[in-house]
């Protein structure tokens, strides 16, 4: 049974999410650990408690396709997730994600700079996008939808 783990990469804040062959991708909590080592530790604690079997990391390109300033530090994080955990890894244009996360929050956004501040620092909006980042992963893979009912069609 597949169980994936959604991550979107940043130099201080790791967004994570799961999600299954049912087809749903859920938040997790965000490794904001204070240095790299704790944060893998935070990964693989999520990896063994879900016994997730692939990666799907967000993969930063510019809108053309090509790649942008932050692809070369992603290109050296995945090769670290792979020589740490030997999952395959899946990466998955993270093109507009973050703003699609700061567009879908529920409360209110933060208006102060404290709150600002507060609410970066909290990596909630990081685990929202590494939630849409594998809800698009498991779209594209056809993961929680159902085969068309052929008796419900007409001839």
């Amino acid at each position: 049974m597949p169980s994936f783990l959604g991550i979107d990469y940043g130099e201080k804040r790791i967004g994570l999410s799961h999600g299954d062959e049912l087809g749903f991708a859920f938040v997790l909590e965000p490794a904001t650990e204070a240095d790299s080592e704790a944060r893998f530790a935070h990964i693989e604690k999520e990896i063994k408690r879900h016994r997730v079997t692939d990666l799907v990391v967000g993969y930063p390109l510019r809108l053309d396709g090509s790649r942008s300033r932050t692809t070369d530090a992603v290109d050296n994080f995945i090769g670290e997730l792979e020589r740490r955990f030997c999952l395959p890894v899946h990466r998955i244009d993270e093109g507009l994600t973050s703003s699609a996360a700061a567009s879908s929050l529920k409360r209110r956004k933060p208006r102060t700079p404290q709150e600002r501040r507060a609410f970066t620092q909290s990596g909630e909006l990081d685990s929202l996008a590494a939630k849409i980042i594998l809800q698009d992963f498991l779209n594209s893979r056809g993961y929680g939808m159902s085969p068309p009912d052929l008796d419900d069609q007409e001839a």
